[in-house]
């Protein structure tokens, strides 16, 4: 059977992407063999009580800034040979709060120096370049604003410096608040699966490893060597870390070395380091790649390894093809089973690729508490489907080289279940990538209709793991979002604008959700009305192919009549010069005559005119014969038209409109919510508080 061009170019890009993607899956499991089967080759050696700079970068962290320095200088390390900068940008109580601490260990004998530059230039990458200028020890440790170092971090640490070569130490990052919720949950499992896999395995091997940003240590020659820190990309660290082992510096993973750090547990804020991370790495393949290929020291697998790492993100809009193709190519019958016909092995298939596989390595990871941990794959499955959304547009970000702006995620010291974070500042509203989320999920309900109908069930649940995963994600940035000043910690009544944006706030709040409700409707009465009488036809059709029964096939064509009319009424109409109509065709540009449903239901009326004649003839007769193939040839036919059509269905003018009414709408709420935002922010400064 022939494919109309739409429907094969969308098969072919679902085909590519999932390509792409099982290449990318594969690689990870790739380097999970490596972790596993390599063993740990970390030696240590004698090495005193080298001079360290722990350099502090932190911009308005005031809930927990005050428990690093606390914990900085409880270092089991002597004072002289320590010396702690705190980087400084802030422009809030941070400031304040840093100044009286700096000052009260100075006077306890602590080489600490609280810095302020007077500009965020560079943002992070910037304060740590500036930092370097007056740093003159051997060693740099770097801690960001919500991690907690150990007071034996520096002892155990420093050994692991036993060759000349090694320029950094990156430690693994411990998880001091990952039972809070179902997001620091499938976070930690998330940044586990990052170090004691991935991490682990390129340590273990002569393949790129990339620095965290933080709970690390480096030498300041591999720094200098490198050419410092650089400020073009979002992600400092793995920049600095690529360049350096371009030079021929070695970076260890210490899986042992744990230092607990505290996980954003606003959706948003989680939102807003994903997009940092999934934009910086494009931004550093763009700027690397060319670099590591043409360089000679360095192995054909370790480029291959820095290829896949630096460009793993755009995974991301590739789930997002197929998420949006699967449903069309269902509606158009392509038989998308791992062997034809089969939906058991397909699944089973899915299943082994995907959760299956994770389960093993959780095994692997966690050994007698890997059953414990098993029960957060799902909550991370529909964390990751829903984030790609937001990462896929972090990508194109990136792609499109629009200007870097580094947005902190903020952290608010929050460490057990019984913590309230949501009166506290720096709030992060939702932002206009929630809109993306929410057209997703109704997608996705559509999706899962579709695989249903269409006599493909196995489907449902594939598409259905992103649907919650996008509803998900956009419940919780709506449900986080707080109009909330950031400057001011001292509690007071709300002012009249205040007032007025929570109550705007609450009132788009119960638009957007009355919108949502109302476009899930409008999707379902639309699929009822446009789609599923296509799939009832086709049904019919392939009942007149399967009988000989005159009457049998009379009732399937009359059937087939009336779910004709039900679709033609929304169809336009074509006219001759003369005002004839002669054609409805939901093929609104490049219409072709396969698809005109006049014609179709002529050929109805026609078959209907025949199967009539034909009853009157003996069932021994060769014009009987002759007759019953005529009919199933033309019902064969038609049944492709049919499939041709159904794509075009969902693509038709008053859905597009009404598209377009419901996303304008939803844009309206945000662009209210952004004015009401803004005027906040106005009065802030103005006021000063």
């Amino acid at each position: 059977m022939a494919i109309n061009p739409f429907t094969a170019f969308v098969f072919d890009l679902f085909i590519i992407s999932a390509i792409i993607i099982t290449a990318y899956t594969l690689n990870f499991y790739y380097l999970t063999f490596l972790s596993i089967r390599r063993k740990e080759v970390l030696t240590t050696a004698e090495m005193g009580t080298p001079s360290v700079t722990i350099q502090l970068p932190i911009y308005n962290e005031k809930y927990v800034a005050k428990r690093l320095v606390d914990a900085v200088c409880a270092l089991d390390y002597p004072k002289e040979k320590m010396k702690i900068m705190v980087l400084d940008d802030s422009d809030d109580d941070t400031v304040e709060l840093m100044a009286a601490a700096v000052k009260g260990y100075k006077t306890q004998g602590f080489q600490i120096e609280h810095i302020r530059r007077g500009t965020r230039k560079g943002y992070k990458a910037g304060a740590l370049k500036y930092a370097m200028q007056i740093t003159d020890t051997e060693y740099v440790a770097i801690f960001d604003a919500d991690f907690i170092p150990p007071d034996w971090f520096l002892k155990r640490a420093i050994p692991h410096f036993s060759k000349p070569n090694i320029g950094l130490v990156q430690c693994r990052w411990g998880h001091v608040n990952e039972n809070y919720s179902a997001i620091t949950k499938a976070q930690a499992l998330s940044l586990d699966f990052h170090f004691l896999i991935e991490q682990k395995a390129k340590s273990n091997s002569h393949l790129f490893m990339n620095f965290n940003g933080t709970a690390g240590i480096w030498k300041r020659d591999c720094i200098d060597d490198a050419g410092g820190w650089h400020t073009a990309t979002l992600v400092e660290d793995l920049d600095l870390s690529y360049r350096a082992q371009m030079k021929g510096w070695k970076c260890v993973f210490l899986p042992d070395i744990v230092v607990d750090a505290e996980l954003p547990i606003q959706m948003n804020a989680a939102k807003r380091q994903q997009f940092r991370w999934a934009k910086g790495s494009i931004q550093c393949a763009v700027k690397l790649l060319g670099g590591i290929a043409v360089k000679r020291r360095v192995a054909v697998e370790a480029k291959i390894q820095a290829f896949i790492q630096l460009t793993r993100h755009i995974v991301y809009p590739l789930m997002l093809i197929q998420f949006l193709a699967l449903p069309i190519l269902l509606a158009g019958n392509i038989n998308l089973y791992v062997v034809s016909f089969i939906p058991a092995l397909t699944i089973a298939t899915y299943l082994a690729m995907g959760p299956g596989a994770y389960l093993m390595i959780i095994q692997k990871m966690y050994h007698k508490s890997w059953k414990t941990k098993a029960k957060i794959l799902p909550s991370l499955l529909v964390y990751n489907a829903g984030l790609s959304v937001n990462n896929t547009v972090a990508v194109f970000d990136a792609v499109l080289g629009k200007k870097n702006e580094f947005l902190r995620t903020p952290k608010y010291g929050i460490l057990t279940k019984n913590d309230d974070w949501k009166d506290n500042a720096y709030n992060l509203p939702f932002t206009k990538v929630t809109l993306l989320e929410l057209f997703f999920g109704v997608y996705g309900v559509m999706g899962i209709l579709i695989s249903i109908f269409s006599n493909n069930p196995v489907f449902a649940p594939i598409i259905g793991i992103q649907t919650i995963g996008f509803f998900f994600i956009a419940y919780m940035s709506l449900s986080h979002s707080r109009f909330k000043r950031n400057k001011s910690s001292q509690p007071r009544a709300l002012t009249k604008e205040e007032k007025m944006a929570n109550k705007i706030y609450k009132i788009s709040m119960a638009g957007i959700v009355a919108i949502i409700v109302f476009g899930g409707f409008m999707a379902i009465y639309g699929y009822n009305t446009d789609i599923y009488p296509l799939d009832r036809m086709r049904g019919h059709l392939d009942g007149i192919v399967g009988t000989s029964d005159p009457a049998v096939i009379q009732a399937h064509l009359l059937e087939i009549k009336k779910d004709l009319n039900t679709v033609m009424v929304n169809l336009d109409e074509t006219k001759n010069a003369d005002g004839e109509v002669v054609g409805k065709n939901p093929v609104w540009i490049f219409p072709t005559e396969s698809t005109n449903f006049l014609r179709i239901e002529n050929d109805v009326d026609s078959m209907i005119t025949s199967i009539e004649k034909i009853s009157t003839v003996p069932k021994d007769s060769s014009a009987y014969h002759t007759g019953m193939l005529d009919i199933n040839a033309r019902s064969t036919l038609l049944k492709e038209n049919i499939m041709d059509a159904t794509p075009y269905m969902y693509v038709s003018v008053s859905n597009i409109v009404f598209s377009t009414m419901w996303i304008a709408v939803i844009i309206g709420i945000f662009a209210a919510l952004k004015r009401k935002k803004d005027q906040l922010t106005t009065l802030d400064e103005t006021t000063g508080v």
